[in-house]
C-alpha cells in the first residue's frame, strides 16, 4: 500500500494514478461525513465531489500539522457547512427553552444499524443536525461552532439539546417497535 506522503507528493504533481488512489483510499469516509450534514444522497455526492475538488487543488498548502485525513475531514465539514448555509439563513437558528429530557426509557445503540442511525441525524432538522454533527460527532467546542455558523453559543448548545432530544424520542419509538417486533416473532 502506498503511503499518504507518496500521494500526496504524487497528487501535487497532478498524477492521476495518485489522485484516484487518494480518492479511492478516502472517498467512503469522506462520504458518511458528507451524509451526516445532508438530508439525502445526491447532496451528499454533490458535497463529496466539490470537497475532493478543493482537496486536490489544495493539497500544495497541506504542511504535515495534522494528519492528512483530518486536513481532508476539515475540507469536507467546511464545504458541507457552505453547502448548508444558504437553508440556515432561509431558516435561522434560534435560543429554545431548555427542555426537562425525560431519561426514563433508555435505549440501547446496540440494536440499531449504522444506518437507522444515520437516518435518524439526517431526518433531524437542519440546524440541530448540523450543530449535533459538529459537537457530539466532530468534536468542535460550542463556542467554535456559533463562530463557523454565525450564530450565539447558546443557540449553539440549545440545538444540540434539541437534537438530543429529538434523537431520544426516535431511539425510544424505534426501540419500541423494535421490541413489539419481538415479541410478535416469539
Amino acid at each position: 500500500m502506498i503511503s499518504d506522503n507518496a500521494l500526496l507528493h504524487g497528487c501535487v504533481k497532478n498524477d492521476k494514478a495518485c489522485q484516484k488512489s487518494l480518492y479511492a483510499r478516502y472517498s467512503r469516509k469522506m462520504m458518511m461525513i458528507c451524509q451526516r450534514y445532508t438530508r439525502n444522497t445526491q447532496d451528499a455526492e454533490d458535497i463529496l465531489q466539490e470537497g475532493f475538488i478543493k482537496v486536490f487543488n489544495h493539497i500544495g498548502s497541506f504542511k504535515w500539522e495534522s494528519k492528512l485525513e483530518t486536513w481532508m475531514t476539515r475540507i469536507f465539514i467546511n464545504c458541507a457547512l457552505n453547502h448548508q448555509r444558504q437553508k440556515l439563513y432561509l431558516f435561522p437558528m434560534v435560543d429554545i427553552e431548555e427542555t426537562n429530557l425525560c431519561q426514563s426509557e433508555d435505549s440501547s445503540l446496540a440494536e440499531f444499524h449504522v444506518d437507522q442511525l444515520l437516518e435518524m441525524i439526517r431526518s433531524l432538522p437542519d440546524g440541530c443536525r448540523i450543530v449535533f454533527n459538529m459537537f457530539a460527532i466532530e468534536g468542535y467546542p460550542h463556542k467554535e461552532i456559533a463562530a463557523l455558523l454565525a450564530i450565539s453559543e447558546g443557540t449553539s448548545k440549545s440545538q444540540y439539546s434539541r437534537a438530543k432530544m429529538l434523537l431520544r424520542k426516535k431511539l425510544s419509538e424505534q426501540a419500541g417497535d423494535y421490541a413489539k417486533f419481538e415479541k410478535k416473532s416469539i
